[in-house]
């Protein structure tokens, strides 16, 4: 059955030489999957360059759920970026996030409130002009509270560990290894408390944001089943 989409795109790897599989974070339908041409013609429906890391789509495509692979008939941008893909700040975020989001999302029924989640926050950083470089840190604590992994934040005081494993603050020292020290939980802390309208407040150097992403990226690791290492963090680590 044909029906009209709007979505996030995830990740696009090639099925055969005529056509791509593309995974989409869809309003209607959540992580869904969809064959697109792979071919390059301008005449075209669908063009393969609307597919790029966090792009935001608008699509025609045939439904099949016994197949769980649905071709994509017609598709345009839904928003069109105007620093996002040019600027390689941002461009490295936006890949590193597509990369994230597909090992994360796996769900396949709709949710509003992560979709909107999504959208205005790759809206966002496509129209910050400056001060976005904890964009990544601040996306992803918020994002916890979409997947129910958000930590316990009510026994926080200065000193505290924080408990990776059961996810909140505790006074004394863990007996198991997934923990860390007061001081990175004094800034994970800080973490939790930004926006992005508030994030430039917080300043970080090169160092301590990158620490930062390494304890979040575990944290999911250590939490999500089967989260691997993803390919795009050291490149956003050199970046940042």
């Amino acid at each position: 059955m044909l029906q009209k989409l709007v979505g996030v795109v995830l990740h696009t790897v090639k099925y055969s030489d005529k056509q791509n599989i593309v995974h989409i974070y869809t309003e209607q339908g959540g992580r869904m999957s969809f064959l697109v041409p792979a071919q390059r013609s301008k005449r075209s429906m669908v063009r393969q360059v609307l597919f790029q890391p966090l792009s935001l789509v608008e699509f025609d495509a045939d439904i099949r759920p016994k197949s769980g692979l649905h071709p994509v008939k017609e598709a345009k941008a839904w928003y069109l970026f105007q620093s996002l893909p040019y600027d390689p700040y941002k461009s490295a975020i936006a890949m590193f996030l597509s990369e994230f989001l597909y090992r994360a999302l796996k769900e396949e029924t709709d949710n509003e409130a992560l979709f909107s989640y999504l959208i205005n926050s790759i809206q966002w950083l496509d129209a910050c002009d400056s001060n976005f470089a904890n964009f990544h840190l601040v996306f992803l604590m918020r994002l916890s509270r979409f997947l129910g992994l958000y930590p316990n934040m009510d026994d926080y005081a200065d000193g505290c560990y924080f408990d990776m494993m059961n996810a909140c603050f505790v006074q004394n020292q863990p007996l198991h290894g997934m923990f860390i020290r007061p001081e990175e939980s004094a800034r994970l802390r800080n973490l939790m408390r930004m926006n992005y309208d508030t994030m430039h407040l917080f300043g970080m150097n090169r160092m301590e944001r990158n620490r930062c992403l390494d304890i979040i990226n575990e944290y999911y690791r250590l939490h999500l089943p089967d989260f691997p290492e993803l390919k795009s963090l050291r490149v956003l680590q050199e970046l940042f």
